[in-house]
């Protein structure tokens, strides 16, 4: 029986029940009815609110006057402190609140966080009830703030209530108040986007260079936010563009680390130290690669950032690149042109760290762009432009054009090149014991040269195209060196003998 009398997240009867239900939707005639039949007008819910907590908080008068009339306490906190004139001003009823405070209400009063009336009404945007409180309250103080260290001007402006920050403002507040994070207005306004209520503080002349305790100023909160908008009104106003964090860490560095390539564009555009570190020594650039921006590092590279930077592990952004297996990143890097001699604490080389995670199409890409670099080095004085002529790439050739020799070389790594052969081809062509070595790495069980044989070939070749070599003579040449003159003259006679060959080898 006591089962029925209790709904299955209640605590009231189900008459009282039924009370504040009646005083949510202010049927006064049924609250009216229940008092006749003797209900506990006082009776509390599982989260200690009474009817008078219902019927302020939906704005009912007459179901408030009611409840007044019958000795329900004004001043009754719901188990997060909220009392019905607090719930009043939270959602912006006026009238309600006046009656609440003709008939005694506290109003010094505040809920569990430390919220009070004017907290209340600002962080929802209640002006009217906000202009009540100032104008005919006593003894309500503007700056008062919560458990947080929030006064009134931080929760609108964090709410982007434009509106509600103007009046503060037009009142008198303290606008560069900080909260128990340090957090000013501005800071809260520029986290969450509000551009208005950002250019409204901004034009107060608070003081830009205000930082949070972790060293955030409003920029660092509006790039890291990715609010292009406010980002620009606050460069407009003269921040310091080069502001760092307690980690060391810029403006462009929390662009990077989300892939806002506007606002690292805006930001570069207006002077920022495109190369600064923070404090475990990475660059914007190394941000970008490790959260695999690829967007983002292309900017970078076009505004010439310094590509060698190395982290506190001494890993350049190639490093990084290598490690994770980024192939387009790697390659932007790579054609920009970086430093492949460099090492890591562990004394790896970004080469090293690609053939140990087994990135193999990535350490190819390497050792193709140090053969390059070599080349182009050799090569400064000629006139041959044969490589600028077309898009360079270190990515893997699948070009109609190359087809036939690919098959070739395709045919005499798995099929005529001893185990060791590969090698003496590789060291004739100068390969370095590096690139060696990483070719090596790679394990694909007992025939595992064959494909190390493949993998070198492809190299080479992509070497002498880029060259505008004849491949089939230097096939030829590299394996007449090696002493297999035997493999040497089956190729030239097959090519002579493909009328379709680009590359026949007739002056043989």
């Amino acid at each position: 029986m006591e089962s029925a009398l209790v709904s299955d997240d209640e605590i009231l009867l189900f008459t009282e029940r039924a009370f504040h239900n009646a005083a949510k939707t202010s049927n006064t005639m049924k609250m009216l009815d229940l008092i006749s039949k003797g209900v506990d007008v006082r009776a509390k819910n599982s989260a200690d609110r009474t009817a008078l907590h219902w019927a302020a908080g939906a704005g009912h008068e007459q179901a408030v006057k009611l409840l007044l009339e019958h000795d329900v306490p004004v001043d009754e906190e719901d188990t997060f402190g909220m009392n019905a004139l607090l719930l009043a001003a939270w959602f912006g009823h006026l009238r309600v609140l006046q009656i609440l405070v003709n008939a005694g209400a506290k109003i010094s009063c505040q809920n569990k966080d430390g919220l009070n009336l004017l907290h209340c009404a600002a962080q929802k945007g209640h002006i009217k009830v906000m202009e009540f409180i100032m104008e005919d309250l006593e003894n309500i103080k503007l700056d008062k703030v919560d458990k947080m260290g929030k006064a009134a001007f931080h929760l609108a402006a964090e709410q982007g209530n434009i509106e509600v920050v103007d009046f503060l403002i037009g009142s008198g507040c303290q606008h560069s108040l900080k909260d128990k994070e340090e957090n000013t207005a501005l800071h809260l306004a520029a986290k969450n986007g509000h551009t208005e209520v950002v250019q409204k503080i901004v034009e107060t002349g608070v003081d830009l260079s205000d930082k949070n305790v972790e060293g955030f100023t409003a920029l660092h909160l509006a790039a890291e936010g990715g609010h292009l908008d406010c980002v620009k009104i606050l460069l407009e106003a003269g921040c310091d563009v080069n502001a760092q964090t307690e980690k060391g860490m810029n403006s462009l560095h929390y662009a990077a680390s989300h892939g806002y390539e506007e606002i690292g564009r805006t930001l570069i555009d207006v002077g920022i130290n495109i190369n600064a570190v923070t404090k475990q020594n990475s660059s914007a650039l190394h941000v970008s690669v490790l959260q695999n921006f690829s967007s983002m590092v292309k900017l970078f590279i076009e505004c010439e950032c310094d590509l060698d930077i190395t982290d506190y592990r001494l890993q350049t952004p190639l490093h990084i690149a290598a490690e994770h297996g980024r192939q387009d990143i790697a390659e932007m890097i790579l054609i920009a042109g970086v430093n492949l001699k460099l090492q890591d604490k562990q004394g790896k080389t970004s080469l090293d760290v690609a053939a140990r995670g087994n990135h193999i199409n990535l350490a190819d890409m390497i050792i193709k762009a140090d053969r390059f670099y070599k080349w182009e080095k050799d090569n400064m004085n000629s006139d041959s432009d044969s490589w600028m002529a077309r898009h360079l790439t270190f990515r893997q050739d699948h070009r109609l054009e190359t087809q036939h020799i690919r098959s070739v070389i395709w045919r005499l790594a798995t099929k005529y090149l001893k185990p060791n052969e590969w090698k003496k081809l590789a060291q004739q062509w100068k390969f370095t014991e590096a690139h060696i070595r990483a070719i090596e790495h790679q394990w694909t069980g007992t025939k595992s040269y064959r494909d190390h044989g493949h993998r070198m070939l492809l190299i080479w070749l992509h070497g002498v195209v880029v060259a505008g070599e004849n491949p089939v003579k230097g096939l030829y040449e590299g394996l007449v060196g090696i002493g297999r003159r035997d493999l040497a003259e089956s190729i030239r006679k097959m090519a002579n003998a493909d009328d379709t060959s680009p590359k026949k080898c007739t002056t043989m």
